[in-house]
C-alpha cells in the first residue's frame, strides 16, 4: 500500500552536507510519523531521527545532534534529512520509515520502508 523511496545519497567529502529526500504514495501522508534510520554492513539499523505527522517536537540520536535536521511538506508528501559537518562515521544506508502510531525511535515499530540510499563521506 504506502511506498517510501529515498533519493539524494552520493559521495560527499568530509565537513560537507547532502540532503535526503522521501517520497511516500499510496497513503495518507499527513497521518504517519516518518522517520530515519541508517545501517552499516554487519550492523543492525540504527535510529537516526523521527518527526511527528504535524511537525513540531522531532527526535534525533544523540550522534547527529546539532548536525542532522528531519523536516517533512506534507503538501508533497516528502520527508527530508538534511545532514551538515557530515564525517566519515556517517556512512551507511539510510533508510527512510513510516508508521501509524506516535513518534518512536524503535525500529520494529515502523510499518512502511524504502529501499535505502547510499551516503558515503571520503575523509
Amino acid at each position: 500500500q504506502v511506498q517510501l523511496v529515498e533519493s539524494g545519497g552520493g559521495l560527499v567529502q568530509a565537513g560537507g552536507s547532502l540532503r535526503l529526500s522521501c517520497a511516500a504514495s499510496g497513503g495518507t501522508f499527513t497521518s504517519y510519523v516518518m522517520g530515519w534510520f541508517r545501517q552499516t554492513p554487519g550492523k543492525e539499523r540504527d535510529f537516526v531521527a523521527a518527526i511527528p505527522w504535524y511537525g513540531g517536537n522531532t527526535r534525533y540520536a544523540d550522534s547527529v545532534k546539532g548536525r542532522f535536521t528531519i523536516s517533512r511538506d506534507n503538501a508533497k508528501n516528502t520527508v527530508y534529512l538534511q545532514m551538515n559537518s557530515l564525517k566519515p562515521e556517517d556512512t551507511a544506508v539510510y533508510y527512510c520509515a513510516a508508521r501509524t502510531g506516535g513518534l518512536s525511535i524503535f525500529l520494529y515499530q515502523y510499518d512502511y520502508w524504502g529501499q535505502g540510499t547510499q551516503v558515503t563521506v571520503s575523509s
